[in-house]
This record gives C-alpha cells, structure tokens and sequence, in this order.
C-alpha cells in the first residue's frame, strides 16, 4: 500500500481566488498513480488549498467553541459548516478527476470519520476505508474540520490523518506531494534541497528552519516534518514536487527526486 498526500499548493493557488483547482495538475497525479494501480492499493488524502484555509482562518476554527457568547458561537459554528462544505467541494474534484483517469477514487469525509482531542486524533472509524481497500477501490480522504472533545472544533490536518492511517495500515511508502522540490535548509524553495534527512535529525532541522519556513493554519512544513518523524516509524517516507510530471512515479519506484527520510 501507498499514501499519498496531495497538498493544497500543489491542487490550488493559495494565493490565487477561492476555490481555484489546478485540474491539470491532478489529471497528471491521476496518471502516474494509474501506472501503478490496481498491482498496488493507494489511499489518497489531500489538504485545503484555496478551498478550506479561506473560511478556517477567517472564522478562527482552532479556537474552538469554548467560552464564546451565544452570537460568537453561531458565527464560529457557522465558519464550521462553510470550511466542511468548501472542503467537500475540493474532494468533489479531485475524486471527479481521478475517476475521468480511469480510477475507482472514493470520497471519505473525514469529519465523519475522525475524532479529535487537544489538537490530536484519537478515534478514527477506518473499517470502511479498509473494506474499500479490500474491494480495489481508491479512498480519497481530506484535511477537514472536525469535532474536538476539549474544544468543541478543531482544524483536522492531513497530514495528521496520513499519520493516524500510516499507523493503522503500515504503508511501505507515504508520499507527500508539494509545491517545491523537497524539504530545504531553509525558506522553502531556496538555499540547499536535503536529498535525505535521518528521522533523528527531524528535530534539529525543524529548530533550522523555524521562523523562516512559513505557516498556515495546519502548522505548515513545520507540522510536515513533525507528522514524518513519526511516520517514519511506520514507513518510508518521501517529499516531492508535485507540479513537476513524473517526481510522484519516481518516489514510488524509489529512485525520485526529493527528500526521503531515512531511518
């Protein structure tokens, strides 16, 4: 089995308009994990982009519900359901595209699936998504919101999901499908590309590159790097350019290019 995770740079322009969707881009995903399949089993999940990160920022969903006024729950409630719905909109296409491919993609709404506490997922009802596994379909899962049993409502990252599932289903490889090349010694996108980096030094290169990495209301490549510490244990794990036609296929056959993350 193989987890990809397509992040939101890669699918969308964050900085573009809301809900813009590079089709294209995943036409070629849809492509190269086409070249593999049904020979292996993939789960797909992939992050907001200029979909979801709009509403979860603007009505602050990682404050949660607690100890707001009854116009501030229902406004915050509300910024609740626009992100789910915006969410549901991108797994729309991107389940959509995949399925134009040739490819038996699924949509799994992760806030039914998932159950979180103090910003961590506790409970996550897989069953289905192992039965779809077994029948050779392709669940498509995605960064969502979702309940908090500390603070009412959370922010539920993808990345956080592919660690709960990398646990579960004990991938040989999780790829993490990006906007730049790979992890950097520094911004992303500048200064020297770390072709391999040691689960170990996860923790040094995160105190390296704090502060100039950049953020976004799922943590960022900060959080990337450590939900990959832990994956690591599970799995091989990779960092590739998404945009770039054919990195996906070389990370599976593991000759890419990229960050791999190596015990």
């Amino acid at each position: 089995m193989i987890i990809v995770k397509i992040g939101g740079s890669v699918f969308s322009d964050k900085r573009g308009e809301p809900e813009n969707f590079r089709e294209n881009v995943v036409r070629s995903i849809a492509g190269e994990i086409k070249d593999f399949y049904p020979e292996e089993d993939f789960i797909i999940v992939h992050g907001g982009g200029s979909f979801g990160h709009p509403y979860a920022k603007e009505y602050r969903i990682r404050e949660g519900l607690t100890g707001l006024s009854e116009a501030a729950l229902f406004w915050r409630k509300k910024g609740f359901s626009l992100t789910h719905h915006a969410m549901l909109r991108a797994n729309m296409k991107i389940v959509e595209t995949f399925i134009n491919a040739g490819l038996p993609a699924v949509s799994v709404s992760s806030s039914s699936v998932f159950l979180m506490d103090s910003d961590r997922v506790v409970y996550g009802d897989v069953e289905p998504i192992r039965k779809l596994i077994e029948t050779d379909f392709i669940p498509v899962l995605f960064g969502d919101v979702a309940v908090d049993l500390m603070k009412g409502i959370d922010i539920l990252s993808g990345d956080q999901i592919v660690t709960y599932l990398t646990k579960l289903f004990t991938p040989k490889k999780v790829v993490f499908l990006m906007s730049v090349d790979g992890i950097y010694d520094g911004v992303p996108g500048e200064g020297t590309l770390l072709q391999e980096i040691p689960a170990d030094n996860i923790d040094h290169i995160i105190k390296r590159i704090s502060g100039s990495a950049g953020t976004d209301v799922t943590g960022g490549i900060i959080n990337k790097l450590k939900e990959a510490k832990e994956i690591a244990r599970f799995s091989e794990v990779w960092f590739v350019n998404g945009l770039v036609p054919g990195r996906l296929s070389g990370a599976i056959r593991g000759d890419g290019f990229g960050t791999r993350i190596v015990p």
